[in-house]
């Protein structure tokens, strides 16, 4: 089968490492979190290498309810594991996702429309046609990889239009963008990881500035005009954000691309249904978002002691929410670990829940979209050309070679 991974034994829990972006990228651990989230949906990961301990949420129902109480656990101080053991994040209260309450509220309506279906209207109309010209060139080919052909060039062409990062510099943004949180090796370092997110903050840094003289018709130049209460962004508000967008608007879309058509070449079942027009469109990308789920957890910081499933945690506590295990969770979804494109109801956490509920969900619907209907369109045949490769990350979980040979109508 490809892309298939050795299934880690409950057995190895306790020498298990879920910090550890290699464990992710080499092991299955569907039978891992299957236990866990039936004899231990609340389990205490204890201190390691001198990096704080965490607690882990791997049931559906105590992921959800996190993601939607504002009042015991916040963002602020990080949302994902590394940046919370390291000590919090430096753009706490400075970007929109590490920002709670009233300033979360009102930095938010300033981006809202622009990513709302009405404000992504024309943008849409590109992406379905970059869709279609992409796969076309690929079926001239006959083969092609998918995860970089296709999957890597939709969502950077789509954020970086809505930020106005020129073409010639997209190039170098993928390269340091897709390091900074992953990697397709495991011999990144933190401080290569370091360097490429403070490229990237420099550039918005750059390109910010210069919007204030010569604005165009872009996100940045909304961030520098914003007025909140008559006041602007702050400078660094103003670039976290477009860092912020710019890794979550083409990186996690990218592996859910990529999984796609993985998930297609280990289900030919589902291939064939999607071709005979069975599925409808919605629920197809509900189920690619589902089975792909690129954000494997999100993280968060206990602000007042709490019980979860039955658990009490304590002020300063961190809460890691494993949306890859809660996706799979046997009490709320029927036959979890079948890919199933007419999968309903599908109450998958992929976006997560709540204030923080992603920003980019129709950006993000609407290029996974394009892409199954262009498949659908144009192409008969789809088979394995090679060994897919997976991503290195505790954060990001996907694929960032799949290999197929097409062939079309």
């Amino acid at each position: 089968m490809p892309g298939s991974r050795p299934i880690l034994s409950p057995d190895e829990i306790d020498r298990l490492d879920f910090a550890d972006r290699v464990l992710h990228s080499t092991c299955d651990l569907t039978e891992v979190w299957r236990h866990l989230r039936t004899h231990e949906p609340v389990r205490r990961q204890p201190p390691r290498d001198g990096l704080a301990g965490y607690w882990m949420l791997t049931a559906h129902r105590d992921v959800s309810a996190v993601y939607r109480d504002t009042t015991h656990f916040t963002s602020e101080r990080g949302n994902v594991l590394d940046a919370l053991r390291g000590g919090g994040d430096s753009a706490g209260r400075r970007m929109l996702s590490l920002t709670d309450g009233v300033r979360h509220g009102e930095v938010r309506q300033i981006l809202t429309k622009t990513f709302s279906r009405r404000g992504l209207e024309a943008l849409g109309v590109r992406i379905r046609a970059m869709a279609r010209e992409l796969i076309g060139q690929a079926l001239e080919r006959g083969t092609c990889d998918f995860a970089t052909d296709v999957a890597k060039e939709i969502p950077l062409a789509a954020i970086c239009d809505l930020l106005g990062v020129p073409p010639r510099d997209r190039e170098r943004i993928f390269a340091l963008t897709s390091t900074m949180v992953a990697s397709e090796t495991p011999v990144l370092t933190p401080a290569d990881a370091w360097r490429a997110k403070n490229e990237v903050l420099y550039y918005f840094t750059h390109l910010s500035e210069g919007r204030r003289t010569a604005p165009a018709d872009d996100i940045v130049t909304l961030l520098t005009s914003a007025r909140v209460n008559g006041s602007g962004l702050t400078d660094d508000e103003i670039v976290f954000n477009c860092y912020s967008l710019i890794l979550g608007g083409g990186e996690t879309t990218r592996m859910a691309i990529g999984g796609a058509v993985l998930a297609f070449l280990e289900h030919p079942d589902q291939w064939q249904a999607w071709q005979r027009g069975e599925v409808t469109v919605e629920s197809a990308v509900d189920e690619v978002l589902r089975w792909t789920t690129p954000s494997m957890h999100m993280a968060r910081t206990v602000v007042g002691d709490v019980t979860v499933g039955g658990t009490e945690l304590r002020a300063g506590d961190i809460v890691t929410l494993w949306n890859v295990s809660a996706n799979r969770d046997e009490r709320v979804f029927e036959r979890p670990d079948d890919f199933r494109l007419s999968r309903h109801p599908n109450k998958h956490v992929t976006l997560g829940g709540g204030s923080h509920f992603c920003l980019g969900s129709h950006l993000a619907r609407l290029e996974i979209g394009a892409v199954l209907e262009s498949l659908r369109d144009l192409v008969t045949d789809l088979e394995p050309a090679g060994e897919p490769a997976r991503i290195y990350s505790n954060f990001l979980g996907g694929v960032c070679s799949v290999p197929v040979a097409l062939k079309g109508r």
